[in-house]
């Protein structure tokens, strides 16, 4: 399947034996029929579609390529409110209804355009619980020509947990998807989902609770009382998932002051959620919105969402509050992800293909790290990860202009979508690409979010950017190729041994840089030319009456 055919092109199956009843399209299918990725060959050039019809918001992804990482070729949503009024009237929204339709006969177009590798539609709560909601899906599929899966509770909590687990491997706890009209909880580790459950508790359902605030309050904890017998109580780490948090999320921000506004693994305490909580008791909404870039109708949900989450903090009692800006659309793609591709580290694979498709050099990074290790080999494996991923990323903006070439480094690592790297990674990260073109002094407009950081932290990435920057420019066919380096740190010495037949590459530049990185490490350096086994060498070597080892020191 590569298009999205419409229904007066499309091969028909007869749906009725009589003839004056119209033909309807064959619906296309989407992951539950294929897995996407068999052949290793075409894994880089899928470009998968999902359309999630929710009952606040339809959206359009298209993920670029098949990568453990994938990056986001397109991206559209329409706030529709199909779900809005739903617990009063038992039908889907009649404007949203329309407001839908249009959209996801816009998406198809677009699909058709794109000539998608696969598309796959989902339709959750709203679709699901409204009388109506039958008649909606035949509309859309004799519309567009693709088949909408209306996906039960259980199975939405199922697909939004593995959301989290595409972009964080070692996501441990429960997963929290509120969407307009339902919530649903999904257990999460080893990389797979364990128990889940669904409940009523999204905003538009809850606008319908009698009772004042203490009614509220009382039948949303009561619910979660019920939720937390099926999913158990345990949890260290709660993972929020759905606009309405990642709204809140943002507001926690605001009143923080928090350096880094991005969303995703942004982490919180319970303690601060209350406290943002309460503050909004007393803030202008609206204000916050423009200063928060949050749309009016998202706002309007926030209230609800926050004594929703109050009672969830309470109930189960996490000691650790994620806010994850994947869920159900990624976990489709998941879905389709055999379990080697599932295994890998999302970083790394993004920092590959964004090496593959930026750099000057592809493969480049893999040298340079061998390089370094002598650096690092006692370094943890949370920090090796990084330092591989520095590696991969250290020439991927070598086309930004020489005088911003370094914040643009900054930016790639602190804000483009690499999954599996919390907030204080990405400043680790983006602080060390930086340093690897120059050192940005301590007025640069970055220089707050250092504040994430602790100062050995910081120590750190400097003389990771300072090693790279040594690195990268020894030799073009990569830093090995001149020479080695070796760390003696009980000595407090590092030593650079020579290919004597590319000494000369070893010139004022570099002699600086790695004069520069010793310093970051506080130690002296060392430099000898290894030996050779050219006859002609060693004869003149004879001749002269010289050793066959030059060491010198500095």
């Amino acid at each position: 399947m590569t298009q999205a055919p419409k229904a007066d092109s499309a091969a028909v199956t007869s749906t009725d034996s009589d003839p004056s009843t119209p033909p309807r399209p064959t619906p296309i299918r989407g992951y539950f029929e294929r897995p996407l990725f068999d052949a290793e060959a075409i894994r880089g050039l899928q470009r998968v579609g999902v359309i999630d019809v929710g009952s606040n918001s339809v959206r359009m992804v298209v993920f670029d390529g098949a990568a453990r990482s994938p990056a986001y070729f397109y991206n559209e949503k329409l706030l529709c409110g199909l779900g809005r009024g739903l617990a009063e009237t038992g039908l889907l929204n009649p404007e949203g209804r329309v407001r839908a339709l249009n959209a996801i006969n816009r998406f198809s177009i677009l699909a058709e355009e794109m000539d998608l590798t696969s598309l796959t539609m989902v339709a959750t709560a709203a679709v699901r619980e409204a009388t109506d909601g039958e008649a909606f899906k035949t509309e859309v599929e004799m519309a567009t020509g693709i088949e909408m899966r209306i996906i039960d509770g259980e199975e939405e909590a199922r697909l939004s947990a593995q959301g989290v687990l595409l972009g964080w491997p070692g996501a441990r706890g429960l997963v929290c998807d509120i969407g307009g009209s339902s919530m649903e909880l999904g257990e999460v580790a080893d990389n797979t989902v364990g128990r889940r459950a669904t409940s009523p508790l999204g905003p538009f359902r809850l606008q319908q609770i009698k009772g004042g605030k203490k009614g509220l309050k009382n039948h949303i904890r009561e619910t979660l009382t019920e939720l937390r017998d099926k999913v158990g109580g345990d949890h260290k780490a709660l993972y929020l998932v759905g606009g309405s948090w990642r709204a809140l999320a943002r507001l926690d921000m605001e009143r923080r002051g928090y350096p880094l506004t991005v969303l995703h693994e942004y982490e919180m305490t319970p303690k601060s959620i209350r406290k943002t909580i309460d503050w909004l008791q007393d803030q202008d909404l609206s204000k916050l919105r423009n200063r928060t870039g949050t749309s009016a109708e998202r706002m309007s949900l926030v209230p609800l969402a926050t004594v929703v989450l109050r009672q969830l903090l309470h109930v189960f009692r996490p000691k650790r509050v994620y806010v994850s800006s994947y869920g159900i659309r990624e976990g489709i793609l998941f879905e389709q992800m055999p379990d080697d591709l599932r295994a890998c580290d999302p970083l790394i694979e993004a920092s590959r293909h964004l090496e593959e498709a930026s750099a000057r050099t592809p493969g480049f990074g893999r040298k340079l790290f061998d390089f370094l290790m002598p650096l690092y080999r006692n370094a943890p494996p949370d920090r090796m990860r990084l330092i591989r991923a520095a590696c991969l990323l250290h020439d991927v903006n070598w086309r930004a202009h020489p005088d911003y070439r370094s914040e643009s480094c900054f930016d790639t690592a602190t804000r483009a979508n690499l999954g599996g790297m919390d907030h204080k990674s990405r400043v680790y990260l983006g602080l060390a690409l930086m340093n690897r073109y120059k050192n940005p002094g301590s007025n640069s407009r970055l220089t707050p979010l250092l504040s994430l950081l602790d100062p050995e932290d910081i120590r750190h990435a400097n003389m990771l950017g300072r090693a790279m920057r040594f690195g990268a420019m020894l030799s073009v066919k990569g830093p090995n190729a001149a020479a080695e380096m070796r760390y003696y740190p009980k000595k407090e010495v590092l030593e650079l041994i020579l290919d004597p037949d590319r000494q000369a590459l070893f010139g004022e530049v570099a002699q600086q840089r790695f004069s520069a990185l010793a310093k970051s490490l506080g130690v002296s350096t060392k430099l000898r030319v290894a030996r050779t086994a050219k006859l002609e060498v060693a004869k003149a070597e004879l001749a002269n009456g010289e050793a066959a080892k030059v060491e010198t020191s500095s």
